[in-house]
């Protein structure tokens, strides 16, 4: 049995009704050595309730309960500083993880010691199916490797990591939504090297949230990836890599448009109108000389000299290929 140590953040808002599978999925691992840190976001529901009688049942479980609501990155963090153990993993309250996932991850880190970061296979779980993740065929990522291979989501971002590496780069909370995912990348990036497990981290799909829904969070996508160059910029990283993180940047931007394009309308007037001045804003950021050409050239990625050119550009595109429907 391994002595090793493994604390898992679970941040909680209002997710009564799915809090016990995601806890009993913790309890039950064939690794036992855990500290299950669970973080309340001020929920408003029972949630906070069901954790304190967990945290009676089983030393394992800890509960910090915040008083007030700042979204699942600042909640995380606020785990992660009583991080104990010699890796860190995340469970979102609405899922769970297959019951040997931990120790097929910490088997990878204890069979290779230039090991940073464990991917665990991911499986989707809509209403009437499931299906996993599916990533190119790897044993072992460099970081860089990893790094990019996480730009446009190739390998996802569900893992665990060593502590030392997650303090050294704690969640990025600049934003309620998609700003954690700056995290993944430079944990990829700062890593010698990235394998994968067998174990699974069963992901429950919701309709309503923020990345299938019409919410104008999805404009924290610009902000998000904003944050990511600032720390970028801050390590000094070469040329090449702000040249992905920038094209990135761009793709992320004619995305948006596209989300604009077609669902403006379903947004309140005042969200639609902040959504398309953030597309200009950002618009006006794009360095063109970081840009690949070969992925920046075509029509409709192209940045175009004037908002008013791009925007034209962007309608004509999404347009036609709304004709064709190939809009998303």
């Amino acid at each position: 049995m391994s002595s090793t140590k493994v604390s898992v953040l679970v941040a909680v808002y209002n997710a009564e009704m799915w809090l016990s599978r995601c806890l009993d999925s913790l309890l039950a691992q064939t690794h036992h050595d855990l500290q299950i840190l669970c973080i309340d976001d001020a929920s408003t529901d029972g949630s906070l309730a069901l954790l304190r009688r967990y945290q009676q049942q089983d030393e394992r479980v800890q509960v910090i309960a915040l008083s007030e609501n700042h979204g699942q990155a600042y909640a995380r963090n606020q785990g992660l500083l009583q991080a104990n153990g010699d890796y860190v993993c995340f469970l979102d309250a609405d899922d769970w993880y297959s019951p040997d996932a931990l120790e097929q991850a910490v088997c990878v880190f204890e069979q290779y010691d230039d090991t940073d970061c464990v991917l665990f296979d991911v499986d989707y779980v809509y209403p009437q199916h499931s299906e996993l993740y599916t990533m190119p065929p790897f044993a072992s990522l460099t970081g860089q490797e990893a790094f990019r291979l996480s730009l446009d989501w190739t390998i996802h971002g569900v893992y665990m990591v060593r502590l030392a590496l997650h303090q050294r780069y704690p969640y990025d909370d600049t934003c309620r939504s998609f700003s954690d995912d700056n995290t993944t990348r430079l944990h990829f990036l700062a890593s010698r090297r990235v394998r994968r497990c067998q174990g699974v981290y069963h992901y429950l799909q919701h309709a309503a949230s923020v990345t299938h829904a019409s919410d104008v969070r999805r404009f924290d996508f610009l902000r998000a990836n904003e944050s990511m160059k600032r720390q970028l910029e801050a390590l000094q990283m070469g040329t090449d890599v702000m040249r992905l993180w920038e094209t990135q940047r761009m793709l992320t931007l004619v995305d948006l448009c596209m989300f604009y394009h077609c669902h403006s309308r379903e947004l309140p007037p005042a969200d639609a109108a902040y959504g398309l001045s953030e597309l200009r804003r950002v618009w006006g950021t794009i360095q063109p000389s970081l840009l690949d050409p070969v992925r920046t050239r075509k029509f409709g990625y192209r940045l175009m000299p004037t908002w008013t050119l791009f925007r034209l550009q962007e309608w004509l595109y999404f347009t036609l290929r709304g004709w064709l429907g190939k809009n998303r």
